[in-house]
């Protein structure tokens, strides 16, 4: 994606299932499981690089020792910090008593994150706050066990105020109103419930305190406590959970939006947001790894009994397909033929670019990951034009010689690496007149690939959401090879409509193709339908979320697909560039054909899986409207 959006969270999970010996003896180190957790979070930090947290819990201690770590950073590099400072104490015991480092019993009282439990998590801020202590894992402390929580997830709630509300009916006082907060009072409240109902029942059969504690820890129904804590929920969202005893679970929102992947033999059970990162760590067949069910959670008991159970009524499956397109890593590998077919299925508008000119055009990407979708470019072009030599094989009958089959033959497709991204350039300049133009070089280009005047440049890009980088730099530097036409391909579909379910993109003004339409309307005397939006947003603002409607699609209504890219076309043209440029975007039609399994594609056509996306998306108009630069959903 050539514009920098930032995005979803990753998580990852890892229980492991026998004594700390156990590793010790099979593969020669008592931090077999911190080494798996940072292969997990490094294979995962394409999902987060604002903040990185990991927790961990030590299972059978006595009382009065220490049994949960976690460390947090928000450093330039994260995971390498919080493992570094992790490694530290285990390098000062190394050179103090090397023997004590397969000493499970003095590890663990001596050194953090020797536990059998551990929760990593990748940060992406997309409430603006880019502080530690907005960093996952959160904690809920207490001195009962079993009531500490410790949480962290990939999520965004829509109805925070909503929840909010029920926080304070339940008489708690919450020391911010942010959706980790609320999750975290929820879980931590009905915890809290199941723990004292738990406490009383086993009180009347006549056991002591320390008794009690025990069965508790045995006892815990995670199940009814998930079930209790989430019901009204409004959201997408991959929650992850410890409690200080040693349960563990991952719960999956309804309609399945945020992603989680599982995996349990007799040594572990680990769970992330990713499928490949789990191949990769253990060595894997993607045939090995579960996908977790929407609506249900995945549930570690302290004994190491691992449950799929149903927590809330799967609704339809709405998983993300930007999820697809971008923002998880190409390795997975139904991901990677996915992205390839994506490419592959613009080949009849891309034809249609460039007049079927195929002997004038010169095929490239935008790096650098849509490479993906240009392999499938050009194996769909490769196709077409065998079809081409083929019908012109047939056309030439009897005149048929070796020079005119050669010919033929001999036709091929031109790719090139055009492109290139250098890295970042340092913005030192404080003038806007210069900054602009430092940003117009983190491109460069491959001179001496295309014929001047003659050839049509074709471009493919992942997914266009504002442009900006387009116009300020990559468009700019196309035009200095001087082609007829430039033609830039997006294998997304137009992004009209804000998310709200954990990416950052919440304003109606980041879209272009929502500056299209908005200009469309005014130039052809429609501005009354952006009034006539307001008004019905305006009208709807207080009914609960479950009534309202998303009136903004009335924006688009009135214009093809095709009329809203020629207008994004016109806009994103810089000034004095002197090739013809269109936009081409995949269809709505190809991104279900390529992705038949992740059609949550609110991003593109504004249909929202829960009820909170239409009054998220009814508020971003209103804010847009109204010069309100804050999110939609904060």
């Amino acid at each position: 994606m050539s514009d920098a959006i930032k995005h979803e969270c990753g998580i990852a999970l890892l229980r492991l299932k026998k004594p700390l010996e156990y590793y010790i003896d099979k593969y020669g180190t008592a931090f077999y499981g911190l080494n798996k957790m940072y292969l997990l979070m490094e294979k995962q930090h394409n999902r987060g690089q604002d903040g990185a947290g990991l927790a961990n819990i030590k299972l059978d201690m006595s009382p009065g020792e220490r049994y949960i770590s976690r460390s947090r950073s928000i450093s330039s590099k994260p995971i390498q910090e919080i493992f570094t400072n992790i490694n530290r104490r285990l390098e000062e015991i190394g050179e103090e008593h090397p023997e004590k480092l397969k000493d499970v019993e003095f590890l663990k009282r001596n050194a953090g994150f020797t536990g059998e439990l551990f929760l990593g998590h990748l940060r992406y801020g997309t409430s603006g706050k880019n502080n530690l202590e907005s960093c996952h894992p959160f904690l809920r402390q207490n001195n009962w066990m079993t009531r500490n929580l410790v949480v962290a997830g990939n999520f965004n709630l829509t109805n925070v105020d909503e929840l909010f509300d029920v926080l304070l009916n339940l008489g708690q006082h919450p020391k911010e109103k942010s959706d980790t907060v609320t999750v975290l009072e929820k879980i931590g409240h009905f915890l809290d419930v199941e723990n004292e109902q738990l406490f009383q029942h086993y009180k009347t059969q006549g056991y002591n305190n320390r008794e009690i504690t025990s069965k508790i820890a045995e006892s815990l129904d995670i199940q009814k406590i998930l079930k209790r804590a989430s019901e009204d929920w409004d959201g997408g969202y991959t929650m992850s959970g410890l409690l200080g005893h040693g349960d563990a679970f991952v719960l999956r929102d309804p309609a399945g939006i945020r992603p989680a992947f599982w995996y349990e033999d007799d040594e572990i059970c680990v769970v992330t947001s990713e499928r490949p990162v789990i191949q990769t760590a253990f060595n894997l067949k993607k045939e090995d790894i579960k996908e977790l069910t929407p609506g249900h959670a995945l549930i570690v008991k302290k004994n190491g009994k691992t449950t799929e159970v149903e927590i809330n009524t799967p609704t339809t499956r709405a998983a993300c397909s930007f999820e697809r397109i971008y923002f998880s890593r190409g390795n997975d590998y139904d991901i990677y033929n996915e992205r390839k077919l994506l490419g592959q299925l613009l080949i009849p508008q891309i034809i249609k670019s460039i007049n079927n000119e195929l002997d004038n055009a010169v095929f490239s990407f935008i790096p650098n990951t849509a490479e993906m979708s240009f392999y499938g470019m050009m194996k769909g072009l490769e196709d077409f034009l065998n079809i081409e030599k083929m019908e012109a094989i047939k056309a030439l009958g009897s005149e048929m010689s070796d020079e005119k089959l050669s010919k033929i033959l001999t036709r091929k497709t031109r790719f090139e690496k055009i492109a290139i991204k250098d890295a970042k350039l340092r913005t030192f300049i404080t003038q806007e007149d210069s900054r602009d133009d430092m940003v117009a070089h983190v491109y460069d280009i491959t001179y001496g690939t295309v014929k001047r005047n003659e050839d049509n440049l074709v471009v493919i890009d992942d997914s266009i959401v504002r442009g900006t980088t387009l116009k300020q730099s990559i468009l700019r530097i196309l035009d200095r090879l001087e082609p007829k036409k430039i033609v830039v391909v997006s294998s997304a579909p137009q992004i009209r409509y804000p998310d709200c379910y954990g990416i950052d993109m919440a304003r109606m003004s980041e879209f272009i193709a929502f500056e299209a339409a908005i200009e469309l309307l005014k130039e052809r005397g429609k501005a009354y339908i952006i009034d006539d939006v307001y008004r019905k947003c305006k009208e709807q603002a207080l009914y609960p979320k479950e009534q309202i409607r998303n009136y903004v699609k009335e924006i688009y209504e009135p214009f093809t697909a095709d009329e809203i890219s020629k207008k994004i076309a016109e806009l994103l043209t810089p000034v004095g560039m002197k090739s013809e440029l269109e936009i081409v975007y995949q269809t709505i039609e190809n991104l279900h054909t390529a992705c038949p399994n992740n059609k949550g594609d609110w991003y593109f056509t504004g249909n929202y899986p829960t009820p909170g996306g239409n009054k998220v998306v009814n508020k971003a108009f209103m804010n847009y409207i109204e010069g309100n630069t804050n999110r939609a959903y904060s």
